[in-house]
């Protein structure tokens, strides 16, 4: 078999199955909720309850401003104290660094500001 053909296979196999596994997860949706009516039970609804995080903006800034940083960082030492080695392990870990330090901060300017609202 020739690889356009399997390509084209492929395609087609993919997209069967992604169908498929839709079609079961509301099938059998479907099937559970009709089971529970039938019991004089409340069907469960799938609508999830939305909660008001009045903080997301600040955590996604702060975990951008972060990351940003971080990947400053990384281009700066690898440009002058490496002199131009290609390192990726340094930018993916001085980006996962300095965002996890935005989200710290986040999480503590959160929590003094839940600790003022308490009193």
């Amino acid at each position: 078999m020739d690889t356009g053909n399997l390509a084209i296979l492929m395609i087609i196999l993919v997209s069967l199955g992604l169908f498929a596994m839709i079609f079961g997860i509301f099938y059998l949706r479907n099937k559970e909720r009709m089971a529970m009516i039938e019991r004089g039970m409340e069907p469960i609804s799938d609508v999830p309850i939305k909660r008001d995080n009045k903080s997301f903006n600040l955590t996604s800034g702060l975990l951008l401003i972060g990351s940003g940083l971080g990947l400053f960082i990384a281009y700066m030492i690898n440009h002058y104290a490496l002199s131009d080695n290609e390192n990726p392990a340094l930018f993916f870990s001085l980006i996962s660094f300095f965002g996890g330090i935005g989200l710290l901060i986040s999480y503590f300017i959160e929590n003094k500001s839940n600790q003022k609202k308490d009193l």
